[in-house]
């Protein structure tokens, strides 16, 4: 029985057996942290490798059912670690009592959901190790004055350092996507805390990027109220710039000036 790729999860299964191994290899070795969940396992080839490491605790969350039956029948040892439902309506507390680390070959069309998720839960996750649209993962990745830098790039850096580490074909794939694939992995940084309101460092970097083009003095308007303007806030020689060139300090420092 084989799995039928359905464009509505966005399902491209991996077959090349050495990437596969590969990406869970990048799993960091004898972690203090065994607990991990793999994202959308699918036909399991990651969970085949994940199962043969002794240093981890894997457990699976695949929303497909069909996927589901797949596992289950061609993985006994995967009996009571598969959870059958959507990642992004999970509660991993449930799930894991303490810290978990992350794997998977995400959907390519939920790939920034799964990040903003993982985002909300970022102290219980030291580790991620996931493969996804190249594109994405180069704009992830990236470091401030490309044009690909964007807002997943600041808010994911805020808290984690990025590796880029191998590009991935659409030939390893079954149907083969239509797009370039790649590897990263993303481990916690020491930040604590920003240093600022978060939920306003979030609203200060999505609306400078909405308007990427335009400098910060033009693309902030809609957070610009009397009182601000009154204050001489555009004096300062941040808001010449556009959005690509300020590193996570600089929108720290921006995100202050409107708190």
């Amino acid at each position: 029985m084989e799995v039928r790729a359905k464009k509505t999860l966005g399902q491209h299964f991996l077959t090349d057996l050495s990437i596969a191994q590969s990406i869970v290899e990048a799993l960091t070795p004898d972690s203090p942290v065994r607990a991990v969940l793999e994202i959308g396992p699918g036909m399991g080839v990651l969970t085949q490798y994940l199962l043969q490491r002794s240093d981890i605790a894997p457990k699976m969350i695949e929303i497909d059912g069909e996927s589901v039956n797949y596992l289950l029948t061609h993985f006994p040892g995967i009996e009571g670690r598969l959870i059958e439902g959507d990642y992004l309506k999970l509660d991993v507390s449930e799930i894991f009592a303490g810290n978990y680390r992350i794997i998977g070959n995400f959907p390519y069309n939920i790939s920034s959901q799964i990040f903003f998720k993982i985002l909300e839960d970022r102290d219980k996750v030291p580790e991620i190790v996931c493969m996804i649209q190249k594109e994405v993962a180069d704009r992830i990745a990236e470091k401030p004055g490309s044009k690909v830098y964007g807002i997943l790039s600041v808010l994911l850096q805020a808290w984690y350092d990025i590796e880029f580490l191998f590009p991935v074909g659409p030939g390893a794939f079954v149907p083969p996507p239509k797009v370039k694939s790649a590897v990263i992995r993303l481990k916690r940084n020491g930040r604590t805390s920003l240093g600022c309101d978060e939920k306003l460092f979030k609203t200060v970097v999505k609306t400078a990027f909405n308007q990427r083009r335009k400098t910060l003095r033009n693309a902030l308007k809609p957070l610009m109220t009397p009182a601000l303007l009154s204050s001489g806030i555009l004096e300062d020689p941040i808001f010449e710039l556009r959005a690509e060139r300020l590193g996570i300090e600089d929108f720290v420092r921006l995100t202050l000036m409107f708190g």
